[in-house]
């Protein structure tokens, strides 16, 4: 990885942009955020704006547009052909159950699984997709994919801006401190799915008892 961030910032400027647009624009539409993680680029794209090379502002709305263009394809061609791509998954995932967990995850967060999932690589890579077809309305995606998208590409861009010739060290805690979010995250939901459930058993309970 540090050699393609060293590859990276040697670019010139003009490019760089292109691949703060590109790379965000195909996490989710392409599923390249599962390989290539697009905040990368926008990395970089905030390093060069360090250096002059780059506005800060060009690297923030060109990572905006890319990530929540992407994102919109991603949750489009999940509406049309979730059902699709699902029953043509390898089967360690289908048998594993992990895309229909993730997928019962955004059922039940909508829009705040969107806004969090953009923040680990891999989530940025599905959630849209398992938005689509979960049926998310599309208003209600696309505000919280702006709102996420936004919030993503103003912190990696000034994070990159920040760290100068630090980045690498910048763009492993970033990995780290999006999987700590996703664990959180995971732990949260378990937590309430566990105290639906006992809530849930108790008014069973409760209605047999009074049958009875």
């Amino acid at each position: 990885m540090d050699r393609v961030l060293g590859v990276l910032v040697a670019l010139p400027p003009a490019l760089v942009l292109a691949l703060v647009f590109l790379l965000p624009a195909l996490e989710a539409s392409t599923f390249l955020g599962l390989f290539v993680p697009g905040e990368i680029a926008v990395l970089v794209g905030g390093v060069l704006a360090h250096e002059g090379r780059l506005p800060l502002w060009a690297v923030v709305v060109a990572a905006l547009a890319g990530a929540a263009l992407g994102d919109q394809v991603g949750y489009l061609v999940g509406r049309r052909y979730g059902d699709r791509l699902l029953a043509r998954t390898p089967r360690r995932l289908a048998r594993s159950g992990e895309l229909r967990r993730a997928l019962d995850l955004v059922r039940r967060r909508g829009a705040a699984a969107v806004v969090v999932g953009r923040w680990a690589a891999a989530l940025r890579a599905l959630v849209p997709g398992l938005a689509g077809l979960s049926g998310i309305p599309w208003r209600t995606f696309t505000l919280a994919n702006i709102t996420g998208g936004a919030l993503w590409a103003l912190a990696v861009a000034v994070l990159g801006y920040l760290a100068g010739a630090s980045y690498r060290v910048v763009e492993r805690r970033l990995g780290l401190g999006g999987e700590a979010l996703l664990a959180v995250l995971v732990l949260v939901l378990l937590a309430r799915v566990w105290r639906s459930r006992v809530v849930a058993r108790r008014e069973a309970a409760t209605r047999h008892g009074e049958a009875a």
